[in-house]
């Protein structure tokens, strides 16, 4: 993988986060943490749909690597949800 494909897939993986964390509603951090969270939602996503046998829609290949776009929203979308429900539980003194 070129350093090229590399940055492509870094955008595509930035690209899936960020819609991840819009379906979520729970938006903190920038462009870094929208990456980290689409190719975190694409681990989650990719390992739940092999786990109950489901097929993969749409993907990506980048430099000989597919990308699961659909499981990268889902997996960042069920990722940002749970990390929105512990931070909102722990703040002490929200109202």
């Amino acid at each position: 993988m070129t350093l090229i494909e590399f940055g492509i897939f870094l955008l595509i993986a930035g690209v899936c986060g960020a819609i991840g964390q819009s379906l979520a509603g729970f938006s903190r951090g920038g462009c870094l943490t929208s990456v980290g969270l689409g190719l975190v939602g694409a681990m989650i996503g990719a390992w739940a749909s092999r786990s109950l046998g489901l097929p993969e829609p749409f993907h990506i290949e980048v430099g000989g690597t597919a990308f699961p776009i659909v499981w990268s929203i889902v997996g960042s979308t069920l990722f940002v949800a749970v990390i929105s429900a512990l931070s909102r539980g722990s703040g002490k003194g929200r109202r």
